[in-house]
This record gives structure tokens, sequence and C-alpha cells, in this order.
């Protein structure tokens, strides 16, 4: 009995030594868990992916258990560069965000990391590294995507009203409209209500169609170019006025989800916007058959193109506690799997890396490659504006539709806009 005793003692003791070493290693491990998992702040524009990057960083989470991602999305009508400048004005700068190139790397360089020796950089394509390299060849930025704008129409609403093939100038595109509207169909979804939407994408198109861009960017800076008894930007009153004329009713209050809203209901024919907008308009009409018109200017075969850009870039705040782990994300987004995977299928983006296959792109994307194919476009100027000229120039055109000013005073204030911002 005494052996037994002395036994039984002697096991209690080990499982409750074993026991309480348990307990000690879990929460060790714990204590391990909450010091070693890093935070990231994350901060981005594209409200139109928000759902889709969001499951896309649990997914990153769950393969990187010590990283955490914390995701703040301000777009859509809102200004990204204003509530960007905010957070770093009250020291909650994050540790990733977003970036255009050209003016805007200038203006945000000092709190750039340098990304120049990434694995990804490598497979960028050259269009999408001109934005985010500087001077010194240095890459401060990777892109989103590649992505394209215009007139996105509703080819069924085209065909009812019999029309037969898409518009190829603006004389065409103005018959249109006249169909459309005598089959009893309002031709644009007009969103004047946003100021990226007139003041950024819709003002490019006289810009990109210059003979030589850059030459005419750097002569407005100089001075030895002008708004005024500019051909193109003459040229550009026709297209906000045959817009509004067969366009929604009260364009000026009409913001993005409510323009998006009125094409992919069938209320409009036509939508001023991009491919960003495919899976807003697939999900509340899967059976959408669309594609792209140019913005036309004129009836000069030189108008019938596309624009196509990179929108952004995901830039690494130099400063950041964190910037490995940060870097390590974005390697993630471009050479995973899951990664790929999401920039295709989920996001439906173009990829602007040449080890990345398109797939799953909807009517959209497949119509900016077709138009990309073809060398039919042109690029993407307002990166390269004064910064704060597009809200300016938005507020301009506003004042014309309103009826407040002539068309001639648009384009001194344009001139005017451009004198006080740009750089000396």
């Amino acid at each position: 009995m005494k052996k037994w005793f002395a036994l039984s003692l002697t096991l209690v003791l080990v499982v409750g030594f074993v026991a309480a070493c348990a307990q000690e290693a879990d929460e060790s491990a714990n204590e391990r868990t909450d010091e070693d998992v890093v935070t990231l702040n994350l901060f981005q524009f594209k409200v139109e992916i928000r759902d889709e990057l969001q499951a896309m960083l649990d997914e990153f989470e769950a393969e990187h258990p010590d990283i955490k991602v914390e995701m703040e999305t301000v777009g859509g009508g809102a200004d990204y560069g204003a509530a960007l400048r905010a957070k770093f004005s009250s020291e909650e700068a994050p540790d990733i965000f977003n970036n255009g190139g050209f003016n805007e790397l200038q203006l945000w360089k000092e709190h750039l990391a340098d990304l120049s020796d990434e694995p990804w950089v490598e497979h960028v394509l050259p269009l999408a590294k001109a934005p985010m390299t500087d001077e010194d060849g240095k890459i401060y930025g990777m892109p989103l995507n590649l992505e394209g704008y215009g007139f996105i129409y509703n080819k069924d609403l085209f065909a009812e009203a019999g029309i037969e093939e898409p518009p190829t100038t603006l004389s065409e595109l103005k018959a249109a409209a006249e169909k459309l509207e005598e089959a009893g169909i309002t031709p644009f979804a007009a969103g004047y209500g946003e100021w990226w939407v007139i003041g950024q994408h819709l003002l490019n198109i006289p810009f990109a169609q210059q003979e030589d861009t850059d030459a005419f960017i750097e002569g407005l800076n100089e001075g030895t170019e002008t708004f005024v008894g500019n051909e193109h930007f003459e040229n550009f009153k026709d297209v906000i006025d045959m817009e509004i004329a067969y366009g929604n009713s009260n364009p000026m209050t009409t913001d993005y989800n409510t323009q998006v809203t009125l094409f992919a209901t069938g209320e409009a024919a036509m939508l001023q916007q991009g491919n960003w907008t495919e899976n807003m308009i697939y999900e509340i009409n899967p059976d959408m058959n669309m594609a792209f018109l140019p913005i036309h200017i004129n009836d000069e075969e030189e108008s019938n193109r596309l624009p196509v850009g990179v929108p952004n870039n995901w830039v690494i705040n130099k400063n950041a506690e964190h910037i490995e782990e940060a870097k390590l994300l974005l390697d993630w987004m471009a050479s995973s799997e899951i990664g790929q995977r999401y920039m295709t299928e989920e996001f439906a983006f173009i990829p602007a890396f040449d080890h990345i296959e398109a797939s799953g792109l909807g009517d959209l994307g497949d119509s900016i490659q077709d138009y990309s194919l073809e060398g039919r476009t042109i690029p993407w100027t307002w990166f390269r504006w004064p910064d704060g000229a597009s809200q300016d120039f938005a507020a301009a055109i506003q004042e014309y539709v309103a009826g407040q000013i002539t068309y001639n005073e648009v384009l001194e204030s344009f001139q005017s806009t451009w004198d006080n911002l740009k750089e000396e």
C-alpha cells in the first residue's frame, strides 16, 4: 500500500507539473503573439474594390499570422489627397498609401521608401514604370494596374435605337445621341457633381489630344502656350454641350454612385467612366452588354482613341516602423498565386506586370485591351498638372454648365488657375 501510495503521489505530481508547464507554455505563446504581431496601416482610395481588397488582406494575414493589416478607404466623391495630407499633419501617417506619380511623386518623394530593388520591379511594364521613376532612375511605387476610360455604352440600348455601328467621330456620336433620344432613351448619365469626373478625366482629353502633350504642358509652364485660342480646348466645348443637352436631369448634383446606377439600370445608354466601374455595374446588372467609345472632341481620326494609363501606385512611408513587412505585403500582392488571382479575377484589373496574365476580365477590360493592342490610346496627363488645379478646373466647368459664365471665361479661368498654381 505504501508503494502504491508513493507511486500515485508521484503520478499526481508529474501530471500537475506537465499541466503547469503546458499552461505556462500557452501563456508564453500568447504573450509572444501579442508582442510579435506587427500592424500595418494601409490607406487607399479605390472604393470599388474595397470589399475584395479586404478579403485579399485577410488571406495575407492567414499566411502571415504575425502581420495584421488595417485598411482605411477614402475615395469616390471624397478627396483622397486632402485626407492623406491630413493624416500626415496629424501624425497618423499610414505605412502604405497611394501616389499618382509624376508631379505627385515629387510632392511626396521625401516621405517615400526607395523600392528599386524589390523583386517585382523587373516585371513592371515600361509604361507603368514611368510615373514613379525619378530623375536618378529610382522607383518609388508599385503600379496598381492599367486602366482606361471613355464613354461606356450599352450595346443593347444602341441596337434598340437602331444604331448599328459604334460612333467613330464627334458628329457620329451626336447623331447616335439623337437616335437614342428619339427612341425614348436618355443618351448620357452625366456626373458633373464629381470634380474628378470633369476636372480630371473629361478635361484630360484636350490635353492628351495635343500634337505633343509634354511640349504643350511645358509651354503652359513657360508661358508660351495658352488655353484661349488652342484648337482642342476650343473644341472641348462641344463635348460638354453635347453631354448636358442629351444627358440626365440634374447633372450638377449627380454623384459617382448615382451616375453609375443610372447606366447600370438601363436608364441611360452611355456613361463617362472607366473600367473600375465594371464590378459595380455587373452587381446591378449581371447581363450588361457593354464596351467603350472614345470621348470625341472633333471628327479627326486622332480623336478616336481611348485614354489608358496607370491610375495609381502603392507606396511605402519611409519613416514607417515596419518597412520590411510593408515590402513583403506589396511583393505578395504581385508575386503570390493568391495576390495575382485577386488582381485579375476579383478586382478585374488589367495587370501592369509582364508575368501576370490577364484573366477574368469583363467587357470593359476586354475593350481596353482591344484599343491598346490596336495602338489607339492617348495618355493620362493630370498627374503633370499643378497641384490642386483639377478642382479649380472642375469648378469653372460647373459654372459654365450652370450658365454663370461663358465658355471663353472658362478658358480664361483655366489659364488663371494654371498660372497661379504652377511651380516657378
